[in-house]
This record gives C-alpha cells, structure tokens and sequence, in this order.
C-alpha cells in the first residue's frame, strides 16, 4: 500500500510532459521485460515449420524428387510441427516462471539462468525428436539413399540417417544436461546474492 502511494505521489510530482513515459520506465524496470524473450522464442516454434516449407519448395526438392520425395517430406513436416508444437508449449509455460523471481532483489541473473535453461531444453528436444523421426522416415523411404531427404532439407550434415536415429536423442539429452548445468551455476550466484541481502536486512531489523 505504502508503494502504492508514493509511486502515486511519484506521477504527480512532475508534470504530464516529463511523466507519460512512466509505464515504460516500470516496464522495463521489471521482471516482466524478460517475458517478451519467452513469448518471442514461442512465436519462432511456430515459424519454423513455415520456413521449412519455404527452404524446400525455394530448392526445387519437391519438384525433382518424385511422390516417394513429397510423401517422405510431409512425414517430416509432421516430425517438424510436432516438435516445434512441444517447443511452443515449452517457452509458452516457462514464462510463468519470471513471474516468481520477480519479488526478489535480484531478478535479472536468475532470469537469464531461466532463459538459459529453458533454450537448451528447447534445442535438445527439437534435436532429439526431430533427428529420430527425420532419420527414421529417411531410412522407410531412401534407404541406402536416405541422406538425399536431409540434403533436401538443407541439413547435409545429418545425413547419416541410420546413426542420426541414435544420435539425435543422445546429444538432445547432453544438451538439456549442460544447459541445466550452467543455468545452475549461474542461479547460485543469485542466490547468494539474495540471501545475503535477506540475512543483511534481518540484522538491522534485530
């Protein structure tokens, strides 16, 4: 309440022409700035597939690949949209987290540990869902030839279909691990920093 009243008392100390750009200062002076980083990471998920349609029609695979060709993309483009969904729902919830960390004094490392977390579960889910079912439709389809469905989507160097199936969620699962790790080490240090100010705080109060 007492907050209230002076961010009130605030407004009104200076005139309108020096005051309108307060909701901004206050935006941007929160934890809710780092929401649009969650929301923008959302969005991407769901203009990937939509590039991936681009990339491929741009390079002419479709229209020298044959049906087998076309009928083996829009199982990957369902492999594609799928992941991209779970990497939507992932950034999408995750926001809501910001929303805890906002009450403490030191909100931006946490944050950037969140968001640090968060982008290599992201990245290890896309890879690990989307190299196994990528390889896998591959090999149904291509065969010996299955590097051709990956060199159609730009990715040469996952052509290695019959090894990409394993690989996929192997390096996925490594990646969400050593994003995890790093977030961590980066959370202790706010941790720190927030408990040491608590404890401070209580000491004056005693």
């Amino acid at each position: 309440m007492e907050d209230n009243k002076n961010n009130r008392a605030d407004q009104h100390a200076y005139p309108p022409f020096f005051n309108f750009a307060k909701p901004y200062f206050d935006f941007i002076g929160k934890g809710k700035i780092f929401n649009l980083v969650y929301i923008f990471m959302a969005f991407i998920n769901l203009l990937i597939p939509l590039a991936v349609i681009y990339a491929v029609i741009e390079w002419g695979y479709l229209k020298y690949g044959g049906t087998r060709a076309i009928v083996a993309f829009i199982f990957t483009l369902l492999v594609i949209i799928f992941a991209c969904w779970i990497g939507f729902q992932l950034w999408w919830y995750r926001k809501s987290s910001v929303k805890n960390i906002e009450k403490a004094d030191f909100i931006a490392t946490p944050i950037i540990s969140e968001i640090i977390q968060t982008f290599g579960e992201w990245l290890g889910t896309l890879i690990g869902i989307i190299g196994a079912g990528v390889g896998i439709i591959a090999l149904i389809f291509f065969g010996e030839s299955a590097g051709d469905l990956f060199a159609g989507l730009g990715i040469r160097y996952m052509d290695f279909a019959p090894l990409i199936i394993i690989i996929g969620p192997v390096l996925g699962f490594f990646i969400i691990v050593i994003f995890r790790f790093l977030a961590e080490q980066i959370r202790i240090f706010a941790a720190i920093a927030n408990n040491t100010r608590e404890i401070a705080k209580n000491s004056k109060k005693n």
